[in-house]
């Protein structure tokens, strides 16, 4: 059986680390984004056959419609990646609403809707893995965040309730959540400590398939 990984939000950070991580596992990837055109420059990166997708995870539709065209076209999908996300900081009294609702739909909703729709043929096939990328700042919280931790702390909740519901029909779900962390080394030519830098998109993307490929679920 083919291995097909669709991962969503693979054009760029996180997801585009994993995506690379799959192809050298020897997977046919999927690289759905919003923009076509940059999905399609990610895919041809990688080389092989691997194939571009434009879907906006927060329609129903769009993400039926992208799942039809993969498995037409690469086979049925049994890895799934759901990186894709949006952030706009901002104190929630500044908060305007239409920017929370986008921000839930993407970041919440669009991992929902990926997932109700892969686990239709994963259930079919008894088997299939699904990692969903949270972020620390859902578990802690982080100041001027606060809709962003909501959606991301959701992600978490339901990758563990999800992972009970599909675990006799052998169906791994995993969630990982990026942190950042503080680097206190002092650079001996400058003296200045780095601090709050991100972990690099590779390293967060190797957890990610280690997840996937090697854990059980998370519950």
């Amino acid at each position: 059986m083919d291995k097909v990984c669709a991962v969503f939000g693979g054009s760029r950070g996180i997801g585009r680390a994993v995506a690379e991580l799959m192809a050298q596992k020897g997977y046919r990837l999927a690289i759905i984004a919003r923009n076509l055109e940059v999905a399609k420059a990610a895919a041809g990166e990688l080389g092989g056959d691997h194939l571009a997708f434009s879907c906006d995870v927060a329609k129903e539709r769009d993400v039926q419609n992208t799942f039809e065209e993969m498995e037409k076209n690469l086979g049925r999908v049994n890895f799934l990646v759901n990186a894709a996300g949006i952030n706009r900081d901002s104190l929630l009294v500044r908060t305007k609403t239409e920017d929370m609702i986008s921000q839930l739909h993407t970041n919440l909703l669009g991992s929902m809707l990926t997932c109700k729709v892969a686990l239709k043929t994963m259930i079919q096939q008894q088997r299939g893995s699904i990692v969903n990328v949270g972020s620390i700042t859902g578990l802690k919280g982080n100041s001027g965040q606060s809709v962003y931790s909501a959606g991301k702390g959701g992600v978490v909740g339901f990758s563990r309730a999800l992972a009970k519901e599909v675990a006799r029909k052998k169906i791994r779900v995993n969630v990982v959540a990026p942190e950042r962390w503080r680097e206190r080394e002092r650079a001996q030519a400058g003296g200045a400590a780095r601090r709050g830098r991100s972990r690099l998109p590779a390293e967060q993307g190797a957890r990610c398939g280690t997840r996937s490929q090697d854990l059980g679920i998370l519950t």
